[in-house]
């Protein structure tokens, strides 16, 4: 049986709805977790039960070197002026392995920036301009 290596994380994609961005330097997918609730009757032996509680999902951090295109500033500043409620999209989160081909792919829903960083300036260095973009969601499924 021939090796399998695990794919590298270097090459992948984020697709948003209705969003242009051409491409992303760094996409730090957070976790999800589900609480786990303690309880206990009081005839049952001195044990405790653990039921499921709450699951949730981090933020998704999404960082580019800056251009001209102002798609995610416009979705940013949407939620500023309107709130969320019209503003959420679906996403997708896509790993490319090394011969081009998409191999895992994780689907976001109800998605919306939460934070909004631009870049910093200083004028003794010649470092890229990074934007960065926090984005809350209500839950991901790995499809493939």
């Amino acid at each position: 049986m021939p090796r399998v290596d695990p794919y590298r994380t270097f090459r992948f994609r984020v697709e948003i709805d209705g969003v242009g961005q051409a491409g992303f330097s760094e996409c730090t997918f957070a976790d999800t977790s589900t609480e786990a609730i303690e309880y206990r009757e009081g005839n049952e032996i001195p044990t405790v039960r653990k039921l499921s509680g709450l699951t949730k999902y981090g933020n998704i951090t999404l960082k580019w070197g800056i251009t001209d295109s102002m798609d995610l500033y416009k979705w940013r500043k949407q939620i500023i002026d309107t709130g969320a409620q019209d503003a959420r999209k679906n996403m997708a989160i896509i790993l490319i392995d090394e011969a081009g081909k998409d191999k895992a792919r994780w689907n976001v829903v109800e998605a919306w920036p939460v934070k909004y960083d631009p870049t910093d300036f200083n004028a003794k260095n010649n470092d890229i301009g990074i934007e960065t973009l926090e984005i809350a969601h209500e839950g991901f499924t790995r499809v493939s």
